[in-house]
């Protein structure tokens, strides 16, 4: 049994009046401090998806905060997660400890502690065992934000945490006795599968612009719809879509490949391009957005899979706007040659048999030949050619057997190699790779010949 106080229900107290005070003078001096409930506690969790996450390095470390009187509390999204009956990957933690004070408990209770880069930004990491590592956070306000990054405050008000983070339902805190604490109605929002900003959705995006990014990231995860958005926060979202060109590409794109392998991926894709998040985010400026909605369809009626950056190369018409994406959000070496080749080939109707014309581009691949065939099954599957798919994920290519030092021998002239090893292996998928080293060396003194007739007949013409 437990109570879910009304969004209305609030208390200018004593208490209030201080976190106002603190509110307006470290954060927003023009925003006024959002509607929030006068007793957090909103439920208290008895079930086993909430026993389940307390392993004994966790109790050792609950324990020790609880001894040395520091408050500690499982914070952000694990709360959301258990919430929705999820199990959590990971479990971050809020306290009122300050790093110095968890620090000397740690050393006090030799609790070793690793990874201190977090620690200027108050986030101290404990190994309990040498089996289990716990991130606990100092509670925390921003004193300043730039979009980028914020300075920050320590704090022992758990109230004004929960006001620095991004969305309602990410601000919620849970004890291990298994109390609820909701200080700006993330648990009705969760409920109603409503995703907003914690007070003012200007104010939240204009401290990390990044938050764009991230409100449609968590729509895909918790709306029921894929349109049902709050007004106000779109409109948010359009005036100040133009700060992400002060966010770092890798995180952008940390957040936009999640967005992609979500719900709602197309609809929220057309979303964020009617906000105009185009030209920030390394897209042209007229994206072919037809060609997305088609490869989209095709993927969800099919239920196959595509990688991520295969909705954003599909949107693009040469390999130039690949590379202006590719410069903007530092894709990994795979996602960029990935990316290339789709564009290379998208519009090649191949004149030969369509599996000798893909069997051909592995057979003269350059690169790694399974990224490559990755890269022609992803094609295949874009075009519905699911069957061509299969055959090219089953066929393995032997070994070339003809190297470069067996022709030295037959060609002299350093540039035409590659031109002899190219011929030699078309000659080789058209045998169905059955010829051996000596028979395809059998073929040099021809391919030669016929390579010296072409340049004769060329250095004729420009004569002429």
């Amino acid at each position: 049994m437990f109570m879910i106080f009304s969004r209305v229900n609030y208390i200018f107290s004593h208490h209030f009046s201080q976190v106002h005070r603190t509110w307006q003078s470290f954060i927003m001096k023009d925003e006024l401090i959002p509607l929030n409930r006068s007793n957090p506690v909103i439920k208290k969790l008895d079930n086993p998806l909430f026993h389940s996450i307390f392993t004994p390095e966790l109790n050792i470390l609950a324990e020790l905060f609880k001894k040395y009187n520091y408050e500690l509390k499982i914070a952000g999204g694990a709360v959301r997660d258990i919430l929705m009956d999820i199990k959590p990957l990971d479990l971050d933690f809020a306290t009122d400890a300050t790093p110095e004070e968890m620090k000397t408990m740690f050393v006090k209770e030799n609790v070793r502690m690793i990874n201190n880069r977090g620690e200027r930004h108050g986030t101290i990491t404990a190994r309990i065992n040498d089996k289990q590592n716990f991130e606990i956070t100092t509670l925390r306000i921003d004193t300043h934000t730039d979009g980028r990054y914020a300075k920050i405050k320590f704090t022992k008000d758990w109230k004004l945490d929960a006001l620095r983070r991004d969305l309602t339902i990410n601000s919620m805190f849970l004890d291990f006795e298994g109390k609820i604490y909701d200080y700006f109605f993330g648990y009705d929002d969760l409920q109603k599968r409503r995703v907003v900003f914690v007070g003012n959705p200007s104010h939240r995006i204009k401290e990390d612009y990044l938050r764009i990014l991230r409100y449609f990231r968590f729509y895909g995860r918790i709306a029921e719809q894929p349109d049902v958005h709050d007004e106000s926060t779109i409109i948010a979202i359009k005036e100040n879509i133009h700060g992400l060109q002060r966010i770092s590409g890798e995180r952008i794109w940390s957040e936009w490949s999640k967005i992609l392998s979500g719900n709602y991926a197309k609809e929220l894709t057309l979303k964020m391009l009617k906000c105009n998040i185009a030209r920030y985010v390394g897209l042209p400026e007229n994206p072919n957005i037809e060609n997305f909605k088609i490869v989209y369809d095709v993927f969800k009626k099919n239920n196959i899979s595509l990688q991520p950056i295969t909705f954003l190369a599909v949107m693009l018409k040469d390999e130039n706007e690949v590379f202006q994406l590719h410069n903007r959000l530092k894709l990994s070496a795979y996602d960029r040659d990935l990316a290339l080749f789709l564009t290379r080939y998208w519009e090649d109707k191949p004149s030969i048999d369509l599996l000798k014309f893909y069997k051909s581009i592995l057979v003269h691949s350059k690169g790694n030949i399974i990224n490559t065939r990755n890269y022609i099954c992803e094609l295949l599957k874009c075009k519905k050619y699911f069957n061509f798919a299969e055959d090219i994920e089953k066929i393995i290519i032997p070994r070339f057997p003809v190297s470069g030092n067996m022709l030295k021998q037959h060609v002299k002239k350093g540039k035409m190699m590659g031109i002899v090893i190219k011929e030699l292996k078309n000659i080789w998928l058209d045998k169905n790779f059955e010829m051996n080293a000596e028979e395809l060396l059998h073929e040099v003194p021809r391919i030669i010949s016929e390579l010296e007739d072409k340049n004769s007949e060329k250095n004729m013409f420009l004569i002429k």
